[in-house]
């Protein structure tokens, strides 16, 4: 006999099942395209249909440039100049330009890595998509 786990777990299995529906444009029901019929094992080893992989969020990565990186700088460099003012208020003007222009010295190039690194990390993952 299931334990009141396992009853539970099946009792979720089935109350979560879901079958895919292809409807055309005017709301009748038809027969699923040969791309989407792809079978995938399930958890529990059985195979069930699967459609084919996206990619989260649907968004493209696209490839650094520097004038994206300073039209962020833009956004960030009022915020860097209140919070160099917040946190030292007995600076000059002047010096909290400077302390701003410093932290924008560092944060400009990493903010380019970042955007480098995210671009590679799509391509690979789209040439490994590409690849099943």
């Amino acid at each position: 006999m299931p334990s009141r786990k396992q009853r539970k777990r099946r009792a979720k299995a089935k109350r979560h099942e879901w079958e895919e529906v292809w409807v055309d444009e005017e709301g009748h029901e038809i027969e699923p395209p040969p791309e989407a019929e792809l079978e995938a094992p399930s958890r529990n080893g059985k195979r069930t249909r699967q459609a084919p992989i996206q990619q989260r969020g649907g968004r493209q990565v696209q490839p650094p440039s520097w004038q994206r990186v300073g039209k962020r700088g833009l956004i960030f460099a009022p915020l860097m100049f209140l919070t160099v003012t917040f946190l030292s208020g007995d600076l000059t003007v002047i010096q909290r330009i400077v302390n701003t222009v410093f932290l924008l010295a560092f944060f400009l190039p990493f903010s380019y890595l970042m955007d480098t690194l995210m671009y590679r990390m799509a391509q690979k993952r789209a040439t490994a998509a590409k690849k099943r």
